[in-house]
């Protein structure tokens, strides 16, 4: 009961945390698909390709938590200074190159498929997203850092905060409220920018100010430079990055896919891209917290804990899972109705609930032993694993079932339960072998 209980404490914050970026995809969705089903259509090809991008960040950022979480277990303060600031330059070069994949996505958006008249909406709103880039990164690294020490409730406060200001700043700049310009889906764009910069200052001050991090600080301002530490970083970081980006790729590359179907097909997929979401942030934190802990245990070589951890973590988010799925399969009528008034599109968000609740047992199982890897710093299988199970498999049979079959949206989301369960137990495979050999 013990790790339950950790992982619980641990996790929650991280949930509330997650939930409040999901609320605020909610929030985006809503808003924006009432001030027009184009504007809709526009951000759900924006957001998927865009949020590729910001995954990989993410993911790369992940090779922070078994290097911090290992020396915190170990008692090794002083050095998890120096990991954070070579974090810093990592996350900021990689920034740059993500920036520049981006300005070339921005010139090739009309080569794409996508309807014409969406364009002067995507090109905008992509070129905002662009410069918030380095923002990402850089909150990437200090939630990795939080969180890897245990002090998820610093991330939990930020994440709600920042997402707090977005929701005010969505209303005032889209909708024209407040004296402000009607900006519409690019007041949008804005409002996600600045709030993306809040968490940066946030997480600075926290970091720079408060007492308790001071031995931190010491050895991360120190002027002595560890290129060792920046190169083990980017030995983790970079297979990390391409693992969580072709997973997110199996869903956000069918939004070429779903391009070809129309403007209806778009519109659904964001609002069930949104709905996605809600599960995954929900036990992604448990899943966090599962990484956190094997850190740790790593860092004191117990490897019975290491397993007992991982167990308790993947019970916790099939339990949380499933409870998920019943309400929303009850409310599948209605959901669509929620985003927009357009009624094609909450019957095609009804037709695909089902493939998304038939996924939750293989995203449970390869979320749980994706982070327990995560967690021992055994990065590499799991890129390969990765590109089986998405590419391999996923985005072929999503093009299969819903565009040469002719299912549509439909057919190319059942490709998902397939893909995830193919993921899940190759992690775990994986992961059981890695233990075997430590």
């Amino acid at each position: 009961m013990n790790h339950y209980r950790a992982l619980i404490s641990l996790g929650i914050p991280i949930v509330v945390g997650n939930i409040g970026n999901v609320v605020l995809s909610f929030a985006d969705t809503l808003m924006v698909g009432h001030y027009g089903m184009r504007e809709l259509a526009a951000a759900s090809f924006v957001n998927t390709l865009f949020l590729l991008l910001v995954v990989f960040a993410i993911g790369f950022s992940m090779g922070i938590t078994p290097e911090v979480g290992r020396r915190y277990g170990s008692g090794d303060y002083e050095s998890i200074g120096k990991v954070v600031r070579a974090s810093v330059v990592a996350n900021l070069l990689l920034s740059l190159l993500l920036m520049l994949v981006c300005v070339v996505l921005y010139f090739q958006l009309h080569r794409m498929g996508q309807p014409q008249e969406l364009l002067p909406l995507m090109q905008p709103y992509l070129l905002i997203n662009l410069f918030s880039l380095p923002f990402i990164c850089m909150t990437n690294v200090f939630r990795q850092f939080f969180d890897a020490i245990g002090h998820t409730k610093v991330s939990m406060i930020v994440m709600v905060v920042s997402n707090l200001f977005n929701i005010i700043g969505n209303f005032l700049l889209i909708f024209g409220y407040g004296g402000l310009p009607e900006m519409g889906l690019l007041g949008a764009g804005v409002s996600t920018a600045l709030s993306r910069l809040l968490m940066v200052v946030m997480f600075s001050i926290v970091f720079f100010s408060f007492r308790r991090y001071k031995v931190y600080r010491r050895s991360f301002l120190s002027q002595r430079s560890d290129y060792s530490v920046f190169n083990r970083l980017n030995l983790l970081g970079w297979p990390s990055a391409l693992q969580v980006g072709m997973e997110t790729a199996a869903f956000s590359l069918t939004a070429v896919f779903v391009g070809w179907i129309g403007t209806m097909a778009l519109a659904a997929h964001q609002v069930m891209i949104t709905i996605s979401g809600l599960f995954y942030m929900v036990y992604l934190g448990i899943a966090a917290a599962v990484a956190v802990r094997v850190s740790h245990f790593y860092g004191q070589h117990d490897l019975s804990a290491i397993q007992a951890t991982t167990r308790a973590g993947f019970r916790l988010i099939l339990l949380i899972a499933g409870t998920m799925a019943v309400p929303v399969f009850f409310l599948r009528h209605h959901l669509g109705c929620w985003f927009t008034d357009e009624p094609m599109v909450g019957v095609l968000v009804s037709q695909t609930i089902i493939p998304l609740i038939l996924y939750q047992f293989g995203d449970s199982l390869q979320c749980t032993f994706a982070n327990a890897l995560r967690g021992i710093g055994s990065m590499r299988p799991m890129m390969y694993a990765a590109f089986v199970a998405y590419f391999i498999v996923s985005l072929p049979l999503s093009w299969f079932l819903g565009i040469h079959m002719g299912y549509g949206i439909v057919g190319i989301w059942y490709a998902f339960p397939v893909c995830l369960i193919v993921a899940g137990v190759l992690y775990w495979l994986i992961f059981k072998y890695r233990l075997s050999r430590l």
